[in-house]
């Protein structure tokens, strides 16, 4: 089928942080979009994050044809030894970190990277799923048994990851694949969204007339729940055919769902 590929996306350092150590990028021509999260227990992590998407975006310069899957990867790699490199040369040896996720669409498949608790979900026929899973301790003790899901977000080890860009000299990163459909919805967020509502209520908050008011939808709501970390979010829409925006009227008609903790 002809993708016809939109999204709306925002980044807000919440309603605590002084600083936004979050970044993204959104390349819908490009098929691509990545979300990165400057971590928080390390120096410059807003310079990690953001060395991450200049990374990408320079691939995407650089050359005229569609990215691949694998030059997406090899740039996430390039970006783990810059983000190291500016730690040894300009931090003195100290070490910077980010998470990443990172989503790439072409011929009908979607590619998906990741590294550390930075999410992407996938919305279909109604039923939100997480595509990601999260590289954390918590994450771990879920699968082993050791916790349930329910106790994972207000543990004492909730905030460690197992897993980032600049830590280590060789980065592992997640994959997973699969067929895009007419209608799918992509959404990629930092932890600061996915700790502040469940999985129902994202999924109730992207389905919202538009990309953009669901995007707002959701801004909105952590903010009014007063959210403790930065947010960053980017909603893909997946269509057959050709697009055709909102009309001013139809804008003015909409309605943006707040959801209330």
């Amino acid at each position: 089928m002809k993708m016809i590929l939109t999204s709306a996306s925002f980044t807000h350092r919440g309603g605590v942080r002084a600083h936004n150590e979050d970044a993204f990028l959104e390349a819908p021509q490009s098929g691509l979009w990545l979300v990165a999260d400057g971590m928080g227990g390390y120096d410059a992590g807003d310079v990690a994050s953001q060395l991450i998407c200049n990374t990408v975006a320079r691939k995407l310069n650089d050359t005229a044809d569609p990215l691949t899957a694998g030059e997406l990867e090899q740039s996430l790699h390039y970006a783990n030894r810059r983000i190291r490199q500016y730690g040894a040369e300009v931090l003195g040896g100290k070490t910077l970190g980010s998470t990443v996720a990172a989503l790439l669409i072409e011929a009908g498949q979607y590619h998906l990277f990741w590294a550390g608790d930075s999410r992407c979900y996938r919305a279909r026929s109604h039923k939100l799923i997480q595509l990601s899973r999260d590289h954390s301790q918590v994450a771990d003790m879920v699968e082993q048994g050791i916790l349930r899901a329910d106790q994972a977000d207000n543990h004492p080890l909730a905030h460690v990851i197992t897993r980032a860009l600049g830590v280590d000299p060789q980065i592992e990163l997640d994959y997973r694949t699969g067929e895009v459909a007419d209608g799918d919805l992509f959404l990629l967020c930092t932890d600061g969204v996915s700790k502040e509502f469940t999985s129902d209520q994202l999924g109730a908050l992207a389905s919202a007339d538009s990309i953009d008011d669901a995007s707002l939808a959701i801004m909105h709501s952590a903010l009014v729940n007063k959210c403790n970390d930065n947010i960053t979010c980017i909603i893909v829409n997946v269509k057959e055919g050709c697009y055709s925006p909102l009309s001013s009227a139809q804008i003015e008609d909409a309605t943006i769902p707040i959801c209330r903790r």
